[in-house]
């Protein structure tokens, strides 16, 4: 097959039940196709590029988010769900817990930052001129959000205590 337009599949199309894993299409989702019906937070923006649902995706889940200038996302975490974040522009915050303190990560353009499965965390963007947008990539073929009242709540997360705010 020569490599051709007409070689890469452009829709949800990841072959038939019977089409063997290995021999499904490549599939490219174009930015018109992104789909914003995906569990969202408030206070950012998350688009579906690559699922389970719109690519036939096994094992990964990819889209990105916007956050405002002067905005934050509410706390929240992925499920089982290990995240990576390429920022494209902007210079968002990340926080987190570190032994029952809040601590920040910031990044910049062409940074990744890795947010491990069940860690509650949120974004925000301390700019008051310019978006942050992230590209977001998990290890599960759909979205998973759990949204939180605040970074000590263990809604969703297996054997885990809840320790009130220090």
């Amino acid at each position: 097959m020569s490599h051709t337009e007409d070689a890469i599949t452009t829709t949800a199309g990841a072959g038939t039940p019977d089409t063997p894993y290995w021999r499904r299409p490549l599939v490219r989702s174009r930015r018109d196709e992104r789909c914003d019906d995906t569990p969202q937070t408030a206070g950012m923006q998350r688009f579906a590029a690559i699922s389970g649902t719109l690519t036939g995706s096994q094992k990964l889940w990819m889209g990105g988010n916007t956050v405002r200038p002067g905005e934050s996302s509410d706390d929240h975490h992925h499920g089982e769900a290990d995240s990576g974040i390429y920022i494209v522009s902007g210079h968002p915050r990340f926080w987190f817990l570190v032994d029952g303190k809040e601590e920040s990560i910031d990044a910049a353009p062409g940074d990744f930052i890795y947010v491990p499965a069940w860690v509650p965390h949120r974004e925000e963007n301390p700019s008051q001129t310019e978006d942050a947008i992230v590209v977001l990539a998990r290890s599960t073929p759909e979205e998973i959000v759990i949204n939180l009242r605040d970074l000590w709540d263990t809604s969703g997360i297996p054997d885990a205590q809840e320790t009130p705010a220090a």
